[in-house]
């Protein structure tokens, strides 16, 4: 098998089997038989091979798989379908708002899907398919293809939801300043993945009105479920987004009125010790002629003087409800 196709399958293969040679594989993708190839999109064979043995694949086709940066959509394109979708990053070590581009060219007897990373949900059709589980149809394969990604983004999106409960309650209950990097990674996360979930709805609502002869009307049906699984996907998300907002408000405020405290406080016992600090400074002076300065008990009376003057700025710093 060439190293640029990851798998090969058969959907209608009974007993399941994988295609190994790259002329069997391409002889199977011209057959009627519908047949499933995943590929690697940064290996250098990928671009020779597909110009090579699926030249009657619509341009248009040929060139959003092979392009380099994409955004979720669907096109009918003659008797095909032309998907591109997003799916969240589980690899290892990646942040899952780096979501996964999978490109997609289904008709009847053929599916081929690009992408640059693994997908979860690719793993999984293929493991069923491998098992004699899986999709038989291009359509269900779709259909199949598009309910793991969804799964995949309601799951990511109920971790957010947790995380940013958590948020609330830290702030609400004790704000501190390290709050704010997880409260701006998290708006930070959530605009990475509405960015991408909004157009992917717009894809999944067209692929749903039908006019693809790859879909039956059972497809379209599943698809329209898939819709409003999005739906409400964008909506969360949105509405999570809106709640970390309030959350960053909140802690700004926290925090605001935390600093305010202390700068009152600071200014309280500067007002208190100001005159303190004149008094002291004044008798401090070596000049001939200071009162008491031949009188043992003088300094302890200055001491209580200054412990009285100290009782009357709280007494009268109380009184205004300034302390």
């Amino acid at each position: 098998m060439p190293d640029c196709i990851l798998f090969a399958y058969p959907l209608d293969g009974d007993p399941p089997r994988r295609l190994t040679e790259s002329h069997e594989i391409a002889q199977g993708l011209a057959a009627p038989e519908p047949v499933w190839i995943h590929m690697a999109f940064d290996d250098p064979g990928t671009a020779p091979w597909i110009e090579e043995n699926l030249a009657y694949l619509p341009e248009a086709a040929r060139e959003a798989l092979l392009a380099g940066e994409t955004r979720p959509r669907a096109n009918v394109v003659g008797d095909g379908v032309l998907v591109i979708l997003r799916g969240v990053n589980l690899n290892p070590g990646a942040e899952p708002e780096d979501m996964v581009s999978v490109r997609l060219w289904v008709e009847d007897g053929r599916i081929i899907s690009i992408s640059r990373r693994p997908l979860v949900s690719i793993s999984e059709l293929s493991d069923e398919i491998a098992a004699g589980l899986g999709p038989r149809r291009a359509g269900d394969l779709l259909c199949a293809l598009i309910d793991r990604i969804n799964a995949r983004i309601d799951d990511y999106l109920t971790t957010l939801d947790e995380e940013g409960t958590r948020l609330e309650a830290e702030v609400l209950r004790e704000p501190d300043k390290t709050l704010r990097a997880r409260v701006t990674d998290m708006r930070g996360e959530l605009v990475d993945v509405r960015r991408f979930m909004l157009p992917q709805r717009e894809a999944v609502g067209r692929l749903s009105r039908g006019g693809a002869a790859v879909l039956t009307e059972e497809d379209t049906g599943r698809l329209g479920e898939d819709h409003d699984r999005l739906q409400r996907a964008v909506e969360e998300a949105e509405s999570l987004r809106d709640r970390m907002v309030v959350v960053s408000d909140e802690l700004t405020t926290a925090l605001s009125d935390r600093l305010n405290r202390n700068l009152y406080l600071l200014s309280m016992i500067s007002a208190i010790f100001l005159p303190l600090g004149v008094l002291t400074g004044l008798m401090g002076i070596n000049l001939a002629g200071m009162p008491g300065a031949e009188w043992p008990p003088a300094f302890w009376v200055f001491t209580g003087l200054l412990v009285v003057i100290v009782i009357l700025q709280v007494a009268v710093l109380r009184a205004l409800k300034w302390l």
